[in-house]
């Protein structure tokens, strides 16, 4: 047995020899381009195996691994490339060969590109080559005394404007409320609980932030920041022992929740959206657009910082500047949003659930976008407490909910529609009077109990006065008339399951399942905006301004210096265009008329109201109520408005009439141009001593 084990043993010395015997030496150029790959991965444990053994004797593992990852790592070093030059093999002594190469690399401050030569030695028993290593392979000017620093210049983000160049996103001041470690009392947890208290944080996140390793004594370390007027809050802060309050650049929205949804508001990259956008220029430090025109002008608006990589020598003095890339700051953004109307719509329906979009419908310039009720963007960028976060989640009117975003049931507001697609189809002739007997009406008995039904009788079943008192049934017919084909086509033609080409992502305004009216009661009560209509606000202003172009549907748009175009063409006949457009002047001018009250002496409007009702059948007695309302003013006017306003839950509370009047502000504001009931800087309240 002993004899078998020895042979045994034998025979694999001898396999390894001769294993050995057939292993090519790693020579230079291998090595080198193997190091890089591993630097590249950010193996620095690796790439300490192919130091030498001299080497390995004057700097460590832990210093060298340390070095390399805090330099490449600081200076955000990616995509390292080297290239060998063809006479940069060089034969010093028998046992040392040099290699010139050139390292080309990303950096945060651009791409650094430099020559350099690395030693290395033949040492091991294999014939394999070694490096020898210090600082000066990184940098070809580094010394091992020498530090490598980042200086970061800050850029400053784009303002965002409104037509007036009135600003609308800013930068503003608030106050930052940190503590000095070196400064705090003896008993540190009942300060720290204090302080918990009063800025709604956590004890855990005081004593983290004091942890850090970058934290001294005299160091400020910021927990949080507060409005800059939050004066009772600071006076009880400033007498814990160690708080310190300083003055701190944020970004500031002058109009708060009059503007909410539109600005939206910014917040600190989170580690996802990093990742997301890697190679973007981003960092852990940055700042990003969440919501609104922050979040969808971002690429304008965002700052590019500039960074200078500097070695410093061992006294602190600077010694080399390696990259430096000059700051760059964002754009400006300017909307088309005239604020001051913007304001008054949403004084309007301030303490009510809705929306309202306003628009030139000759040019398409979107002038004011509102969703109610909001919340405060500046809240967001110096951060929610706890419960003030909980408090706005669990709000049942949905502050953080953007309506305008939406589609909705548009009820009667979408008669002028089903008008303008029959008259250009040719089903519908706007002279006859199409008779019918009492209030309600079926197609035939095939629908069983179900009735449209309409609230008023009147005499001269027409067009016209069928849009003055909105009546139903008259609508329904039209549908009805035009087949379950016809009238889908002519959604599809006024954009009906498309993305609206905006700025903004809007919900697509849908008809039927899945883009088809499986029914004729289901088609009668498209006619008249009921059945499977959603309409998007925006979408159906543009829709409207058809009746105002000759049949052409504006396309919406919402930053200055965008031309006209149309984004539908034709999709009402110019005839049909001026038919429909004149019946609404009616709708607010005739005394009968349902949107009599919008009438004003000072201009002349057209419009519809809109009364969509939300229940689960046509008994249910238990639904809430949509109101809507839809002006037009061109005639007479340099400046043309469109508004389109949508109020839920109005059941009760007058419908679509309690929707005109609201309405109508807006247009006496704009058309007549009354005077602003409030400072166009209203909402200040993190900035003292600025105008």
């Amino acid at each position: 047995m002993k004899r078998e084990m020895l042979a045994a043993a034998l025979l694999t010395l001898c396999l390894s020899f001769l294993a050995g015997c057939g292993k090519e030496p790693v020579q230079p150029e291998q090595l080198l381009t193997e190091y890089i790959q591993l630097l590249n991965e950010e193996k620095y444990e690796e790439m300490y195996t192919y130091l030498s053994e001299d080497a390995k004797a004057q700097t460590d593992e832990e210093t060298y691994v340390n070095r390399n990852r805090n330099i490449y790592g600081g200076i955000e070093a990616s995509d390292i490339v080297i290239d060998i030059a063809e006479d940069g093999d060089e034969e010093k002594d028998a046992d040392t060969r040099r290699v010139k190469y050139t390292v080309t690399m990303q950096t945060l401050a651009g791409e650094l590109s430099f020559d350099n030569m690395v030693a290395i030695f033949n040492k091991d028993e294999e014939g394999s080559y070694k490096m020898e290593w210090d600082s000066q392979d990184i940098f070809p000017t580094l010394q091992n005394s020498d530090t490598v620093r980042v200086v970061t210049t800050a850029a400053k983000r784009g303002n965002i404007y409104d037509r007036n160049q009135v600003e609308l996103a800013r930068e503003g001041v608030a106050s930052s409320v940190g503590l000095v470690p070196g400064k705090l009392p003896e008993d540190r947890e009942a300060a720290f609980t204090q302080l918990a208290s009063l800025l709604e944080i956590s004890v855990e996140k005081i004593e983290n932030a004091l942890s850090a390793g970058w934290v001294r004594d005299d160091t400020f370390v910021p927990l949080r920041t507060v409005a800059k007027d939050a004066m009772d809050l600071k006076e009880q802060l400033l007498e814990i022992p160690g708080v310190m309050i300083t003055d701190t650049t944020v970004r500031y929205y002058p109009f708060g929740e009059k503007a909410a949804q539109l600005t939206g508001y910014v917040q600190n990259i989170t580690a996802e959206e990093l990742e997301e956008r890697e190679g973007q220029g981003y960092n852990q430090n940055s700042i990003i657009g969440k919501a609104g025109a922050e979040r969808v002008y971002e690429e304008q608006l965002r700052p590019r910082d500039g960074y200078s990589i500097q070695i410093y020598n061992e006294l602190g003095d600077l010694k080399e500047t390696v990259l430096e890339k000059a700051p760059q700051d964002g754009e400006d953004v300017m909307l088309t949003i005239d604020i001051t109307l913007q304001q008054y719509l949403y004084q309007e329906m301030e303490g009510d659930e809705g929306c309202a979009a306003a628009m030139d419908p000759v040019s398409g310039a979107v002038l004011a976008l509102v969703s109610t009720p909001a919340y405060d963007p500046n809240d967001f960028v110096m951060g929610y407490t706890s419960s003030a976060w909980e408090a706005i989640n669990s709000d049942e009117a949905q502050p953080l909910y953007n309506r305008w975003l939406a589609s909705w049931v548009p009820g009667s507001a979408f008669k002028p529609v089903t008008a303008a697609l029959a008259l250009t189809e040719g089903t519908l002739d706007p002279e006859e009077d199409i008779q019918n007997e009492g209030l309600r009406w079926q197609l035939d008995s095939s629908w069983g109990s179900y009735y449209v039904t309409t609230l008023e009788d009147y005499s001269v079943k027409n067009l016209e006065n069928a849009l003055i008192h909105s009546d139903n049934i008259y609508f329904a017919k039209a549908a009805v008339g035009m087949g379950a084909d016809g009238f889908g086509e002519g959604l599809n033609s006024l954009g009906f399951g498309e993305e609206l080409p905006f700025d903004f992502a809007l919900t697509a305004s849908t008809y039927g399942t899945d883009g088809k009216i499986t029914s004729d009661t289901e088609l009668a009560d498209s006619g008249y905006g009921q059945g499977k209509i959603l309409v998007n606000p925006i979408h159906l202003s543009s829709i409207y301004s058809a009746l105002v172009n000759g049949g052409n549907m504006v396309k919406p748009y919402l930053t200055e210096g965008q031309e006209t175009t149309y984004w539908k063409e034709g999709v009402f006949a110019p005839e049909a265009a001026e038919t429909v457009l004149n019946d609404l002047y009616q709708v607010v001018e005739a005394e009968e008329g349902t949107a009599h009250e919008a009438y004003s002496s000072g201009y002349r409007l057209a419009g519809k109201t809109g009364t969509a009702e939300i229940k689960d059948s046509q008994d249910d007695t238990t639904g809430t109520e949509l109101g809507w309302f839809v002006g037009l003013c061109v005639e007479d006017t340099d400046s043309p408005l469109l508004i389109t306003m949508m109020i839920e839950d109005v059941k009760g509370r007058g419908g679509s009439h309690y929707v005109i009047p609201k309405v109508s502000a807006g247009f006496d504001a704009y058309i007549l141009g009354q005077a602003p009931a409030f400072s166009a800087d209203s909402g200040e309240t993190l900035l003292e001593g600025e105008q």
